[in-house]
Formats: structure tokens, sequence, C-alpha cells
């Protein structure tokens, strides 16, 4: 039985996370499908057909997908089940909407978020915030499995030659939603969940103007700039930068936090990170648990060495 992997682009190429995802989807056995939808979507369908491990690309091209939102992908998905042991997606925003209505319409649960495959049937996935790994196992004969894709490398990216077949647009539901606009932040700086640097910032900055100091020190890396919970909701930086259980899962080469003191539920968006470093002028901080590296003393001090030893880009 195939595989059905969702793919996420931005209409021009493919997100890194379906490369995580498509590893996971071949640990499962089987051949793996992926599905692109969109509209003028042939050069992501392409590019996707040179994914290592991918057997077959299903292409819904339709204006209907211009700019698909859940309720129309849904059905779309549902109407590809038949033939599949699993459907997988990235556990981002775009996969934990549209896969929970998937699984209802076909009566299954989802298995949310795993990080591993011990079997077809068996995962394991994390609970309380990342302090405790469940090893689940599904009796539903289609899987339906959102993946952490911190958790799985990358598959590679060329190497394949995937056929490439086109699937009709499922039947649209009754208008309950319609897409409105977007605006989309604009930035050098890499993404924030693909990024080989991330440095963030929590409570300790006291400001979001004082985000500039994290700004000159991410710049000088080629980082990306992430935020914990609390300088978010204190309006620090928009919700976007959050990582955390509830925002952002990330796991770069290396991630330093800056006056973040490490709850729970920071921690479990990237203590994932091959290197962990942390600057918190309090030494009994929970941050210095999990870091690598820690150095205790004031921000507002370390921060500008730590930019004036860094060279120019």
């Amino acid at each position: 039985m195939s595989v059905l992997v969702l793919a996420e682009h931005d209409g021009r190429a493919l997100k890194p996370a379906t490369l995580n995802t498509a590893t996971a989807a071949v640990r499962l056995g089987g051949p793996v499908n992926l599905l692109v939808v969109g509209q003028g979507v042939g050069a992501v369908a392409e590019a996707a057909a040179q994914i290592a491990g991918v057997a077959k690309v299903l292409v819904a091209d339709d204006a209907a997908y211009a700019h698909p939102l859940a309720e129309v992908l849904a059905p779309l998905v549902v109407s590809l089940a038949d033939g599949h042991a699993a459907i997988l997606a990235p556990a981002t925003t775009t996969g934990k909407n549209v896969l929970p209505r998937v699984a209802a319409v076909l009566d299954v649960q989802q298995i949310s978020e795993i990080t591993a495959v011990l079997s077809a049937d068996t995962f394991v996935r994390p609970i309380y915030a990342g302090n405790a790994l469940a090893t689940v196992q599904s009796k539903d004969a289609l899987k339906v499995i959102t993946v952490r894709t911190t958790a799985f490398d990358a598959a590679p990216a060329t190497g394949g030659a995937a056929e490439i077949v086109t699937v009709s647009a499922a039947a649209a539901p009754s208008a309950v939603s319609a897409f409105v606009g977007q605006e989309l932040a604009v930035s050098e700086r890499p993404d924030l969940t693909a990024a080989r640097i991330v440095i963030s910032g929590g409570r300790g900055m006291q400001s979001g103007d004082n985000f500039h100091l994290l700004e000159k020190v991410a710049d000088k890396l080629g980082a990306a700039v992430g935020a914990s919970r609390a300088a978010v909701d204190a309006g620090f930086v928009s919700n976007d930068l959050q990582v955390g259980q509830t925002g952002k899962i990330v796991a770069p080469e290396l991630y330093i936090a800056v006056g973040i003191s490490g709850a729970i539920q920071h921690l479990a968006g990237m203590k994932d990170s091959k290197v962990i470093v942390a600057i918190n002028k309090d030494e009994e901080a929970p941050i210095f648990q999990v870091a690598d590296y820690g150095l205790v003393g004031d921000l507002f001090v370390e921060l500008p060495k730590l930019s004036a030893a860094l060279p120019s880009p």
C-alpha cells in the first residue's frame, strides 16, 4: 500500500518541511506518492519528482486551489485516500489545519507530531510538552499522521525520477469560508524553521526596541531571529517569531537563547537543537540545564560584546 504525503510549497518551490516528511513516509514502507496542490504549480511538481524515494507525484492544478484553504484541501485529500495505507503532512500550520479534517471525515484517529517510525503501525510522539515520549500503535486501516519535521533528516532533493500524474479537483464544499487576502512578512534573514542558526530573545529583552541587539548579531551570523512566548505575549515582537510548543519547532545547528528563562513551553520548541547557548543573568534559570554553553551575565552588556567580536558579513 502506498503512502500519501501532502506537499507544502509557496507556488514556486517546495518548502523544506516536505523533504523531512518524505523521509518519514519512506520509513513506513511502500511507494510514496506526493500530492502537490495549487494553480500553476508545474515547476513545483517537477521539483517534487526529483525527490529521492518518491514514486509518484499527484498534481491538482486548478483555479480552485489558487489559495487552498483547509476546507478546500481536505476534500481533495479524502478523495485520494483509497489505495493508501497512510496520509502524512508536516506538523505546520497547514498540516495541523488540514489533516484533522481528513481524519474526521475518514473516521480514524490522527497521530500527531510523530518523531520516529518504529513500524508501519507504531510510532513515537512527544507528550507533556516533550517531557515524555509515547509509543503508540494504531489499528486503523488508514493512518493519518502529522510529522515533527525536526526529528527527520531531509530527503535528498535530487536523484529521484517520479512519475507525474494529474488528478482532478474535488467537489468544492459549501462556501463557509473564503480567501480574502494575506500579508506576508518580507525579510532578508532565513526562515525561522529552516535556519542553520537561530538567536531568540525572551522577557529579559524588556522591550521590542531592544530586539535590535539580537538583530545585529543575527545579521552577522546569517541567523534567524526568534522569541519566547513571554516576549510575544508582552508585545515585544509578532507571534510569527514565537518558538515553543504553541509556536514554531526548530532544530538548528546553533540556538542562542538570550534573556529566556527556559520554561517547558519554550524548551519543547528548541531542545533538539544541535548546540544550545544561553545568556541569562539568573544563574538558576532552567535554560542552563539544557544549554551546552552558558553565560551568566547582563544581556545588555554581553550582546554588544558578542556583536563587536563577530566579523561583518
